[in-house]
């Protein structure tokens, strides 16, 4: 007898081959049976999949959740999306290690890199450990919608052990580096699945300083991997120096992490974007991972699937934060409130006729209006469903025009649609050419993962947790502009190439022997929501929210943990460890 029994569906395995009709028989949290037909069959539940899609779930290996996952079980919105498996610690921040009085600094670090709210992370961490080990021990007692692994962290590795001259990005002496080293050794045996380091200069603490790691030497960086190596291996994830708008840096930082890819027994990963000085420079790391590759070494572009940058809103970021109407009003009104009041014509015509006030100390982004102002031409207006992939015409400055208005007053009445929940995306990266072909060519590359949701970050930006959900929908089946992707190539790109990028062996794909872990989708049917502010995070944090409709079931270890997008309150997930 089964657990389960998924029948009728089309299956698109992971591998890439082509879909078939098969059923998914499953026991004990693993997939026991895949076969072109269980009829007759006994199982406590059968799920029928006529007219379905059924995928192994999604891995993504790029997310923040380092503090929620300590307070939240249910890791929405990434679990909305079909997500089974996640992988926390990137970009060289995280929660541990971390001496006793410390933890504030690790707060304000994570907030200023990653746009997670501050008094959300002190209200919601429950902290009770120091070592990176004691973290993922106080992990394992936890259960979640979805399994959780975790990279160890260089910034506070860094910090741990030098101090303040490591916050501050002194360098590192040799018994820095051999205290380093040791605890990476450490935390890979007991269980984290990689180490991550940030270079690139956008990564910032909240005061300002550059992420602890930004200024390694290579001696450091060395020692790190070759403690891995010692460790058990793992994962060897970096964010480049250069990444955004430095090309001659870029260039450097591929240098170095081609030799240590070829030095090492370690898959080297790092994060590629489309900048706009030099459109076409991220070829370079296309190619660096091909050397790699014929070379018997590893490297892994991680690569996003649709623009990276600012989704602006009343409950995001955006052009009028500084004027002083509306200033007043948002520092004494909850959101609902404020939007009511933003919808009086006489609120708006005084917002439209002021200059700007001073930048907003307390903000992150709080000085960036002036920016917003004067780049509406590349600013988009989202209607719903929304276009990832506008045309110029679609620009705010290009639709004010035809409209006879001025770009600000089209801007805010943009964001008074839909009840005050209208957005305008604003692509920094991926966007160079104002299509997505230079995507499509990153995506297909085959050293590529779809990766950079960053799930649990950006909280008031963007909401790109929903990615997985938007490869199948753009990519798959709506594009007009360019190419697609198969189904096949799709859903392989965010289960098998994900799972082997950080050595899940056992999923990624639906086979006999592999995790229970599956979606059932309503292909024709899947519709990526529209972004909601929500103050939903622990002290009322606010977040942006996208959801999807059409996942009929998501199954994680063989339980069923969302039915028509809904949770059903099941928490099989685990923590994963390496070893």
């Amino acid at each position: 007898m089964f657990d389960l029994v998924i029948t009728g569906g089309s299956l698109v395995d992971g591998t890439g081959t082509a879909q078939r009709l098969a059923d998914v028989g499953i026991k004990d949290g693993r997939i026991v049976a895949v076969e072109a037909s269980l009829a007759g069959a006994t199982a406590a539940e059968t799920i029928d999949a006529s007219g379905r899609v059924v995928t192994p779930g999604f891995v993504d290996i790029h997310t923040h959740y380092d503090g929620q996952v300590t307070w939240d079980p249910l890791l929405e919105p990434t679990s909305c999306h079909g997500v089974t498996t996640i992988v926390a610690g990137n970009c060289g921040v995280g929660f541990a290690p971390v001496r006793p009085g410390s933890e504030e600094w690790l707060v304000q670090l994570m907030e200023g890199v990653e746009d997670i709210p501050g008094t959300a992370l002190h209200e919601g961490i429950e902290w009770g450990w120091e070592s990176f080990p004691q973290y993922l021990d106080a992990l394992s007692t936890k259960r979640w919608s979805m399994d959780v692994a975790a990279y160890v962290p260089h910034g506070p590795v860094r910090a741990y052990v030098m101090g303040d001259r490591g916050a501050r990005n002194e360098p590192a002496t040799a018994d820095d580096i051999a205290a380093m080293a040791r605890i990476v050794r450490e935390s890979i045996e007991a269980g984290a699945v990689g180490f991550s380091t940030s270079r690139t200069l956008a990564h910032r603490a909240k005061d300002g300083e550059p992420v602890p790691g930004t200024y390694a030497a290579m001696d450091e960086l060395d020692a790190i991997a070759d403690a891995m190596l010692a460790g058990g291996g793992g994962l060897f994830e970096v964010a480049p120096l250069g990444l955004e708008m430095d090309p001659d840096s870029y260039l450097s930082e591929l240098a170095w992490m081609e030799r240590l890819a070829l030095r090492v027994e370690l898959p080297v990963s790092y994060l590629v974007l489309q900048n706009g000085m030099q459109p076409h420079s991220y070829r370079n790391a296309l190619s660096m991972a091909d050397r790699v590759n014929a070379s018997g070494g590893r490297a892994v572009p991680q690569v996003a699937g649709r623009p990276f940058g600012m989704m602006l809103g009343w409950g995001s970021y955006h052009p009028f934060a500084q004027r002083p109407t509306f200033a007043a009003l948002a520092s004494r009104l909850p959101h609902a409130d404020l939007v009511a009041e933003l919808a009086r014509p006489e609120i708006r015509d005084a917002i439209l006729s002021e200059p700007n006030g001073p930048a907003i100390a307390s903000e992150r982004f709080g000085g960036i209006a002036e920016m917003f102002l004067a780049s509406f031409d590349r600013i988009f207006a989202c209607g719903f469903p929304l276009d990832y992939e506008p045309t110029p015409d679609q620009s705010v400055a290009a639709l004010a025009a035809a409209a006879g208005v001025s770009a600000e007053a089209f801007a805010y009445d943009v964001m008074m649609a839909d009840g005050g929940e209208g957005f305008m995306m604003f692509p920094f990266f991926n966007y160079a050419e104002g299509n997505h072909d230079s995507i499509h060519e990153m995506l297909t590359h085959p050293a590529s993962v779809s990766s950079l949701s960053d799930g649990g970050a950006h909280c008031r930006m963007i909401c790109d947790a929903s990615i997985p959900t938007y490869l199948l929908t753009h990519w798959v089946r709506d594009r007009t502009r360019g190419a697609r992707l198969s189904l096949e190539q799709a859903v392989k790109m965010q289960t098998a190439d994900t799972a082997a990028a950080v050595g899940f062996l056992d999923r990624g794909v639906v086979s006999v022997g592999k995790r229970a872990d599956l979606n059932v989708i309503d292909f024709g049917a899947l519709t990526l929501g529209a972004p909601r502010t929500l103050d939903d995070l622990p002290a009322g944090g606010r977040r942006l929210v996208q959801g999807a409709s059409g996942y009929s079931a998501t199954i994680v270890a063989g339980a069923v943990t969302r039915r028509n997008g809904v949770d059903t309150g099941a928490r099989p997930g685990r923590l994963i460890r390496s070893c």
